[in-house]
């Protein structure tokens, strides 16, 4: 996708800034509406939206007329052939020197929606930073990491339905707490982030089969920044010895636009060393992590940063390992990869992790913070760093609204 030792460069000119999230080489899909219209398809273009809808119908892409529906999950089902063939097309609609007349639309005039509908949502538990940084403030660090970490992706199922797209307000919940005299009833105490990637399933599997490492990752479509709120007081009441259940329920954000695999190739980057040899079915046959960096910030403020491949388990790896007892996985299952949090403090993706659970507060904005308060808004965000050109994420925001009582 380069000329010479120049990167490609798009005829949108704000997609060729250093610094934009948008440029030709990524060309994330969402779906959007402008004042008065209806919930489209479309491709992020520098600080423009290429209308997949009005493309199709004006004849220069063609996708069995999916992208004039409301979610792509009808233009992702048709498989990675059409992801690919429709990916060069765009290529070259956007590239500098092309003529075609194209419909866009300025992404300051578009609402952004749900980019597709969430079959189901799956949350895994892969970086080892995190789950041991988590095991020590809830079981010691003798009993931090459980033996079976280190052999397979753990994870629990989510709620598909309460899955929302940034901007989304996130309500503090109410739930049942641990009181010095049994359980109490009150609003959630310490709300909490936590900082993912989630991987968009774009093929069905059937029941009774499973799926190989490289397989499974030929069935993803694409990722999304994702913020799985957590509610860890509630959370410490129930978890044993089930897991997590209404503590991870009042709301899971997603950024609108969807990073497509193709689009991230180029940054594939080896995970965390491994501990132990993984059983054969887990094994990849090249790297299943990216070099992206992803942070969060709260109230504005820079809080932690790492890079993605700090992580233990690839989506490919956990995608696998979901279907090891034959579970059948749907088009629009989501993935999420579990809190990213690197070796130091200050690379954390939870205030669990950065607090310490509480006991060591940090600033914010000339504030003292544990965890989050009414109000507080977090923004995560990630990025490719590619010569010339950034692979970017977009928004994934949420701000906490007081708990109904």
């Amino acid at each position: 996708m380069a000329t010479g030792d120049q990167p490609l460069r798009s005829r949108i000119q704000t997609a060729n800034a250093p610094g934009c999230d948008f440029p030709i080489q990524n060309l994330p899909y969402g779906v959007f509406s402008t004042a008065g219209g209806a919930r489209r398809c479309g491709v992020a273009i520098g600080d423009q939206i290429l209308d997949l809808s009005a493309a199709e119908a004006a004849g220069l892409i063609f996708a069995e007329n999916t992208f004039a529906r409301p979610e792509l999950n009808d233009f992702i089902a048709l498989g990675r052939a059409m992801w690919s063939k429709t990916r060069a097309r765009l290529t070259e609609l956007l590239a500098e020197g092309a003529s075609e007349d194209l419909p866009l639309v300025p992404m300051a005039a578009a609402r952004l929606h749900m980019p597709f509908r969430v079959t189901e949502y799956t949350d895994f538990y892969a970086s080892k930073n995190h789950a041991f940084n988590v095991g020590v403030l809830f079981r010691g660090p003798e009993n931090a990491l459980p033996p079976q970490w280190t052999h397979m992706p753990i994870g629990y199922n989510g709620r598909a339905s309460s899955v929302v797209v940034s901007g989304t307000e996130i309500r503090r919940p109410m739930g049942q707490l641990k009181g010095e005299n049994g359980p109490v009833w009150a609003p959630c105490r310490r709300l909490d982030l936590e900082m993912e990637l989630g991987a968009v399933v774009g093929a069905d599997s059937r029941m009774g089969d499973r799926l190989s490492v490289p397989e499974a990752e030929q069935m993803i479509f694409g990722y999304v920044l994702l913020n799985d709120w957590s509610a860890r007081d509630i959370q410490a009441w129930e978890y044993a010895p089930l897991g997590p259940f209404q503590s991870k329920a009042l709301g899971t954000t997603i950024s609108p636009w969807i990073v497509t695999q193709e689009a991230l190739d180029a940054f594939r980057s080896p995970g965390a060393e491994r501990v132990n040899p993984l059983l054969p079915y887990l094994q990849e046959d090249r790297p299943g992590l990216y070099d992206l960096t992803i942070g969060w910030r709260m109230n504005g403020q820079q809080m932690g940063q790492t890079n993605y491949n700090v992580m233990y388990y690839s989506s490919a790896q956990q995608l696998a390992h979901h279907t090891e007892t034959g579970c059948p996985m749907r088009v629009g299952d989501l993935l999420g990869s579990g809190t990213i949090s690197g070796p130091t403090r200050d690379q954390t993706g939870a205030l669990l992790e950065m607090t310490r659970g509480g006991q060591d507060p940090v600033t914010v904005n000339g504030q003292s913070r544990t965890f989050i308060e009414d109000g507080d808004e977090i923004d995560l965000y990630a990025y490719a760093q590619g010569d010339g050109y950034r692979i970017g994420f977009g928004p994934c925001t949420g701000r906490i609204l007081p708990a109904r009582e």
